[in-house]
């Protein structure tokens, strides 16, 4: 056997070695997905606030004044979210169960009649709508009783509250180190690495960080913006659950269309059974192509840019298959894992574009046979 099938052979173990590797690093993340969930909370937590502690010592801060400032203010923020977002979606989710008879009364007695008129589709025939209204308002109440369910349930179940109580303790703290000792762990994580592979896992890594940290830092901020705009102009607009259609198209943002085209058709919908004529639908109207105009000439391009990469199809299905093998913990990984994908296909493409597979072998120039005469021979 010649030293290049042996290469070959050796080179396969390894590849069979690393597979076998990943294999039991998913087999690991699955088994252990309940007590990992708070450290990879934490660690998206440490990674989102490590630039700030970053710009900070560059102020003259120390590193532990700036990571306890950093902390601090993201656990204020947090809160200050959490007491006003929770109650103000608490009272819409009972202004919709109060209005979903006046909604059920409208999409039949309008909506249905108008669509049938125009196209010919005997919807009623195929639609029951009374079960359909009794469906949603089953799972409405059931979404507004899940908090009691669950208290319920961890009454009952000392191990489980036990857990819940020690994921919410260790959270803070477990955020707390990573801020302070992130640099030390990626310094660990590098001294790890083969040095002839340094310079090449370090470049992806930092392109792996920028698609990530765009999307995360970026977008997820458009998101909020948004959402505010639009509850407070639907609010504006004398909408009852503008609040709600709102932070819906808000959070919708990141797939394209997707957002503004849903808040128009929920908001359209609440003005039309609400006030029953079309000034307010134009209000409506107004408050997203205003609220496009912001988002398309200002948010995305100061907050996002063109560095994100990632498309919308390819975010919504890491987060659903994440969440299908892994759970909640893999819905946390699903952006990472999808920004880190994402660098390595642009790196294999860009090896893929440079390899002799792709180019084939150098151009032979062919150059005219045809004899030429010297200037001695007789033409």
């Amino acid at each position: 056997m010649d030293a290049t099938a042996l290469e070959d052979i050796a080179r396969f173990l390894r590849r069979l070695q690393w597979a076998a590797v990943a294999l039991a690093a998913c087999w690991l993340l699955w088994v252990l997905a309940p007590v990992l969930t708070p450290f990879a909370i934490a660690a998206l937590l440490g990674w989102l606030g490590d630039p700030v502690v970053h710009r900070l010592e560059a102020r003259g801060r120390s590193r532990n004044s700036a990571v306890a400032l950093v902390f601090v203010v993201m656990s204020l923020a947090l809160l200050l979210l959490l007491l006003l977002v929770v109650p103000a979606l608490e009272r819409q989710v009972v202004i919709l169960l109060t209005a979903l008879p006046n909604y059920r009364d409208w999409i039949v007695g309008t909506a249905v009649p108008w669509v049938e008129t125009r196209t010919g589709f005997q919807l009623r025939a195929w639609l029951d709508l009374d079960h359909l209204m009794q469906l949603a308002r089953t799972n409405w109440e059931r979404a507004g009783g899940f908090a009691a369910t669950m208290l319920g349930y961890l009454s009952r179940s000392g191990f489980a509250l036990l857990g819940l109580v020690a994921n919410v303790v260790l959270l803070p703290v477990l955020t707390f180190f990573f801020l302070r000792d992130w640099d030390l762990l990626i310094e660990r994580a590098a001294a790890l690495v083969p040095r002839a592979y340094l310079p090449t896992v370090m470049r992806l890594a930092r392109e792996s960080s920028d698609v990530l940290g765009a999307f995360l830092r970026g977008q997820f901020l458009v998101m909020l913006i948004l959402g505010g705009m639009y509850g407070a102009g639907l609010w504006a607009v004398g909408l009852d659950l503008g609040i709600l259609i709102g932070l819906i198209a808000g959070l919708l943002t990141f797939v394209p269309y997707l957002g503004p085209t849903s808040g128009i058709v929920l908001g359209l919908v609440a003005a039309l059974v609400q006030y029953h004529d079309w000034q307010h639908a134009a209000g409506v109207l107004a408050v997203f192509g205003v609220g496009q105009v912001i988002e398309s000439y200002w948010l995305t391009p100061k907050l996002v840019g063109d560095r994100i990469g990632l498309h919308p199809m390819a975010v919504i299905f890491a987060v659903l298959a994440g969440g299908q093998l892994f759970g909640f913990l893999g819905m946390l990984l699903a952006l990472p894992v999808a920004a880190v994908v994402n660098v390595l296909l642009r790196y294999a493409q860009e090896r893929y574009t440079h390899s002799r597979l792709y180019a084939g072998d150098a151009p032979v120039i062919v150059l005219d046979s045809a004899p030429v005469l010297r200037e001695s021979e007789p033409g």
